[in-house]
């Protein structure tokens, strides 16, 4: 029998790799504004479905240190679903600037509504019933399910797929290693405790089996570790070659009123930063160049050039010329807006857009006290 199949065998029980972990996490878990502590859970207390969904999404592509600010952010502007259901949905947009991925703010807002208008505000308990809600994938269900609900679920993120890869010396690229992970996570999930387990994981994987220099010799796992026994963990997980990213062209307006104000648009409700706030730009897109001269100005006026600026998508880069013009007498296009200098930081500008303005206009978009 291979050195890996015999570690599997002896290292799949409840009592080993599990026992092991949620003891670590016990005393090694991180604190989080959205988590139960394993103390709490042991006294009785529940995470908050409505919490541990918010963050999750809030979290897809984006830090834990960034997630926080803006998770207490939304918590004491809506503190229930209901709530958030409640709000305008350009609210939400703007209290969303800064994360990205803004379809996600978009679900957000079908999701809350469908809950507390179909569902009497309480989440689906299950995984099935979890993914029929707008933005929820696979994996926010799983963890959902498992963290808010107690259900063994198997949840795989990054951090979970890196100590997976290394713990049983997975050299499958990912995504196909998944399936792999997923046999092997079914084993391991205990019935008493899914949700800490799930969470130990993460943190595993997020504070000692880091991408690199990971602290191997505080892992309370290190004697179950195939690629501790047999090779270097930092060569694991194996991903993918992925594509080489496309570089887009365009150019953005900064029109200035006389005292100041900025003109905004807002962008169409689907594709790429759907719903978001920007200045007039050029039609660039994923796909396509837009036009990088004078020609693709909303109007004539005096523009002069300033710093170009660049700005990385997930699946293109955006290399965009910009423009500004001070206005006398505006007319205001449709569908357009000036907003005052001193609150265009509150407005639902993406970042590409921030740097647009900041280009234009230095200091512009960083918040006044």
């Amino acid at each position: 029998m291979a050195l890996r199949d015999m570690h599997r065998k002896g290292a799949l029980g409840r009592d080993s790799i599990a026992g092991r972990l949620l003891a670590w996490y016990d005393e090694h878990h991180r604190d989080l504004p959205w988590r139960v502590t394993p103390s709490a859970h042991a006294a009785g207390a529940r995470p908050d479905p409505y919490h541990v969904w918010l963050s999750e999404i809030m979290l897809q592509q984006t830090t834990v240190e960034a997630v926080k600010p803006y998770f207490s952010k939304f918590l004491a502007k809506w503190p229930e679903v209901t709530d958030l259901a409640a709000a305008d949905a350009d609210e939400i947009m703007k209290a969303w600037a800064g994360l990205g991925y803004y379809s996600r703010a978009r679900n957000l807002k079908k999701c809350a509504d469908l809950v507390a208008t179909d569902l009497g505000g309480a989440f689906p308990d299950n995984e099935q019933g979890l993914r029929e809600l707008p933005g929820v994938g696979a994996y926010t269900a799983a963890a959902l399910a498992a963290i808010a609900f107690g259900r063994p679920a198997v949840v795989i993120d990054a951090n979970v797929e890196r100590v997976m890869a290394r713990l049983f010396a997975i050299r499958t690229p990912l995504p196909d290693a998944k399936v792999e992970m997923r046999v092997l996570l079914e084993e391991m999930v205990p019935a008493d405790r899914p949700g800490d387990f799930a969470q130990a994981m993460m943190d595993l994987g997020a504070t000692i089996c880091t991408p690199r220099r990971p602290r191997c010799m505080l892992c309370p796992l290190r004697g179950d570790c195939v690629a501790i026994l047999t090779g270097d963990p930092e060569i694991l997980p194996v991903k993918a070659q992925k594509a080489s990213r496309p570089t887009r062209r365009g150019a953005a307006f900064v029109a200035i009123r006389r005292d100041g104000a900025i003109l905004l648009r807002t962008r169409p409700d689907k594709g790429l930063l759907g719903g978001m706030s920007e200045v007039p730009t050029t039609d660039w897109t994923a796909r396509q160049d837009g036009d990088t001269t004078l020609a693709g100005a909303p109007f004539d006026a005096e523009w002069r050039r300033c710093p170009s600026i660049s700005h990385v998508f997930t699946h293109f880069s955006l290399q965009l010329d910009v423009y500004r013009a001070e206005i006398e007498s505006p007319a205001t296009p449709r569908n357009h807006w000036w907003s005052a200098i001193s609150g265009v930081q509150d407005e639902a500008l993406p970042t590409v857009m921030k740097k647009v303005i900041e280009s234009a206009i230095p200091g512009a978009t960083k918040r006044r006290r």
